[in-house]
Order: structure tokens, then C-alpha cells, then sequence
């Protein structure tokens, strides 16, 4: 336990380390411009506009961090390139990443938020998901279904379950409704995602819209090579 929490304060402080490296504005251009493409530091003097002692200290800053590094040309050997180091800005995107496994998603009526919910987790993780209510309407909504059709997923077999028929309840369950989530009150363990229900608005957009952000919430939640594309 002592070791994980020392992993934990560690990642922090370089994940620190790095956003501070970042928040000056000509480090950020310096970032943006090896983004597209590798540098030498004379062009990065004639793109940014910046003297060569300043560009040597912002280099310097962000190669401390891990962000870049430099080599030399394989042409002219008196030449350097800077190269972006692509991978320091995975995990920089502030939250926790879990690897996929089974899932519950839970709302109250599990016509539309919960059911989507799973459907997209099994989609994009390729793990398996449930989901439940805390009061099962008596069939999943249309405005879902057509959703989940627009989104290439199906419901059309889809149907609500009261909480207590899940069997096996998993390590990580989500409430995607308030009212759902006042009414259990559950412990810290289950994640919340307070997501309007679109069965108030009704309309195609609101069921869309539903969709999209279930799929923002779970890209961020799950490692980004976990996520099928």
C-alpha cells in the first residue's frame, strides 16, 4: 500500500511537472509547431520569433521534463533536430483510467440513459456491461433505440431490469441519473455521471446528444489503447 501511494504522489508530480512546463506561452508554440513537425532550432528561432538564449532555456525546460529530445542530423552532423516526445502527454488529460472489465449502469427508469450507457461500454471496450433501474419502465424507449440504431448499436432486444435481478454486481458501477444516485446513496466505490435524461425532452437531439456524452465519459475513463476506435 506504501508503494502504491508513493507510484500515485510520483505520477502526480510529473504529471505536474509537465502542465507547468506547458503554462509558459512560448513553450506551448514551441510544443504546437514540433506537433506537426520536427525542428531544427534555427527554424524554431524563425517560426516562434525568439532569440537563441531564450529558445535554449525553453528547450532545456522541456526536455527536463521528458517532453522532447534532440539529435543530431544524420545529413550535416553540426545540425540538431528536436523531436516531440509524443507519449509524455498521455495520462496529462486530468482523471483516473481503468482498464475494461464488466460494468453495471444504472438510472432509474433504464429506458434510455442506463441501456445506451452499456450498450456503448461493449462497444467501445469490448468488455461486457448491464444495466438496471432503481424503477424499470416497462420497455426501453424508442427515442433510445433510433439513437442506438443512429450510433450502430442495436436495443431492439433491449429490455428494463430492476436493480435487484443483477446477479453479480461488478467492481465498477455507474449511476448516469441524480435521482438514481440520491436515491441508493452508495458508497465512494460507484462513479456518478449526472446526465440529463432525454426522455424529458424527447426529441432526437436530446437522445443523440445522450450519446455523445456517454461516449466522451468513457473514452476518459478508459486507457486510451483500451478504447476500439
Amino acid at each position: 500500500m506504501i508503494i502504491l501511494v508513493v507510484m500515485i504522489v510520483d505520477d502526480l508530480h510529473e504529471r505536474a511537472n509537465r502542465h507547468a512546463a506547458l503554462g509558459d506561452p512560448m513553450r506551448l508554440a514551441i510544443v504546437d509547431e514540433l506537433a506537426a513537425s520536427d525542428r531544427a532550432p534555427v527554424e524554431l528561432r524563425r517560426l516562434i520569433g525568439i532569440e537563441s538564449n531564450l529558445l535554449a532555456h525553453h528547450l532545456d525546460v522541456l526536455e527536463e521534463v521528458g517532453m522532447i529530445n534532440r539529435s543530431r542530423s544524420s545529413g550535416d552532423g553540426r545540425r540538431r533536430y528536436v523531436h516531440l516526445l509524443r507519449e509524455s502527454f498521455l495520462g496529462l488529460v486530468p482523471g483516473r483510467r481503468l482498464a475494461p472489465g464488466r460494468a453495471l449502469f444504472v438510472c432509474t427508469r433504464n429506458s434510455a440513459r442506463s441501456q445506451l450507457a452499456a450498450a456503448l461500454w461493449q462497444e467501445m471496450t469490448r468488455s461486457p456491461a448491464v444495466s438496471a433501474g432503481t424503477h424499470p419502465a416497462a420497455r426501453v424507449h424508442p427515442g433510445a433505440v433510433a439513437a442506438a440504431k443512429r450510433a450502430g448499436l442495436d436495443l431492439t432486444t433491449a429490455a428494463p431490469q430492476t436493480l435487484a435481478a443483477v446477479r453479480r454486481v461488478p467492481d465498477l458501477v455507474v449511476t448516469v441519473c441524480d435521482q438514481a444516485h440520491e436515491e441508493l446513496e452508495p458508497d465512494d466505490s460507484w462513479l456518478h455521471w449526472s446526465i440529463p435524461d432525454p426522455v424529458t425532452a424527447g426529441s432526437r437531439r436530446a437522445f443523440d446528444a445522450t450519446v455523445t456524452e456517454l461516449r466522451i465519459r468513457i473514452a476518459a475513463l478508459v486507457r486510451d489503447d483500451e478504447v476500439a476506435s
